[in-house]
């Protein structure tokens, strides 16, 4: 929906402003072989149709509203030598191109695509390889990444640059897009009012996506997978996150979905499968966390002490090793009307509630915190004993930790209803 919003509403502005366009072609035999020179004797508002071929020029600057598409995916090409794109105007299309070998810099941020201080932009259906910013976008207002395919081969974070790359910018749409191979799939720092829809990021060096000081946006359909750590949210408030995958994300500090320093957002529905740990929470406040499901983490959820009024309802707790783990015994927030695989209690009114308080926090989980080697006795015959000890005389886990009516059978969420 938010795209044909974007859509009809930009196709009205340049149809308003640009009656009177004109078609530049470029190709190997016509009478315009040169990108770059067809840029230059286009007027405001004209198309350049890049035919298909390969062609190396100087970087691409974009001054005045400009489509610049291609047919077949032409090839541009920047050698290593040159940024290939440089947009510093508004209303601007591009489309339908492999944007490949852009410039490294150690001291600047260069790009496949670099749009600066500019408007009602469209970035669509390219593909972009080895650049270390495929799109990088700073101080950029109303525009949209769509269906682009970006790849990059970085091997150490510090030569690495991120796929999508969103500094300073305002309603933003990136919908559809596939990153993989760079040290931050998609990433956002003072961005707000921004969606982050359909699009799959995976074997990023460090996050699939990562939020700094960003706010009221949301990100929702998305998959994150085998990305270096996971997910961040950092310093943010106002976030909603939605029906997103995040899965296979395994390593000593890789989470599903890190939050820190967050507050007044909104998790739901999402999927957290086989990640070292689900989600990693400090200095979170006033958070729901509803109709989620943990599967086969490590850690389910690693719920800090610093975090205080959030309220976890209507999840699916599966085959993880440590469903919830605390470092701390003082309690500040909600978990009640949560499904447990792990839970033994008993339902004598068939309400579908157990009559029984579930904790779900182990003793065996909280001495795992403080001394991380003792991992090695899982699934030992102890830490049996431990666990059993602990049910029978609670004493040690934080007392006020605990389901007082857990759910007996899985809660079962439709996605399509999701707001």
């Amino acid at each position: 929906m938010l795209y044909r919003i974007f859509i009809c509403f930009f196709l009205l502005l340049t149809s308003q402003n640009c009656a009177f366009a004109a078609t530049v072609e470029v190709c190997p035999n016509c009478n315009t072989t040169s990108v770059a020179q067809a840029i230059n004797i286009a007027q405001p508002c004209d198309t350049v149709l890049v035919q298909a071929g390969t062609y190396h020029e100087p970087t691409l600057l974009i001054d005045k509203p400009l489509f610049l598409i291609g047919r077949n995916f032409p090839i541009l090409d920047g050698q290593e030598k040159v940024e290939i794109i440089s947009v510093q105007a508004s209303q601007v299309v591009i489309d339908g191109f492999q944007i490949i070998n852009a410039a490294f810099s150690s001291s600047r941020e260069l790009a496949g695509i670099n749009v600066m201080n500019a408007g009602y932009i469209q970035i669509s259906n390219n593909r972009l390889n080895n650049t270390c910013f495929g799109i990088y976008l700073a101080n950029v207002n109303n525009s949209a990444i769509l269906n682009n395919t970006l790849q990059a081969q970085a091997t150490i974070e510090l030569s690495a640059g991120n796929g999508i790359h969103a500094w300073k910018c305002n309603n933003l749409l990136i919908n559809g897009n596939t990153v993989t191979g760079h040290r931050d799939g998609i990433y956002f720092e003072f961005v707000t009012y921004s969606s982050i829809i359909n699009n799959h990021s995976h074997k990023n060096l460090r996050y699939g996506l990562h939020f700094m000081f960003s706010n009221n946006d949301r990100y929702q359909n998305n998959i994150f997978e085998n990305n270096g750590a996971g997910v961040a949210v950092m310093y943010s408030n106002k976030v909603t996150m939605i029906n997103n995958h995040f899965v296979h994300n395994w390593g000593d500090s890789a989470y599903g979905l890190l939050l820190k320093d967050i507050a007044d957002s909104h998790i739901e529905g999402n999927l957290f499968e086989e990640n070292t740990t689900g989600i990693h929470m400090e200095g979170s406040s006033r958070m729901d966390l509803i109709y989620n499901t943990f599967t086969q983490n490590g850690w389910a959820v690693q719920l800090q002490a610093s975090c205080d009024n959030n309220d976890f309802s209507n999840n699916n707790f599966t085959g993880n090793t440590f469903d919830i783990a605390t470092n701390g015994t003082l309690v500040l927030n909600k978990i009640n009307h949560n499904f447990w695989d792990k839970y033994e209690g008993y339902d004598l009114n068939k309400d579908g509630i157990g009559d029984v308080p579930y904790r779900p926090v182990s003793l065996y989980s909280m001495l795992v915190a403080e001394m991380p080697f003792t991992i090695m006795l899982w699934r030992s015959f102890v830490v049996y004993l431990i666990d059993r000890m602990e049910k029978l005389l609670p004493s040690l886990t934080p007392e006020n930790m605990l389901d007082s009516s857990p759910l007996m059978k899985k809660v079962n969420y439709d996605t399509s209803k999701s707001t």
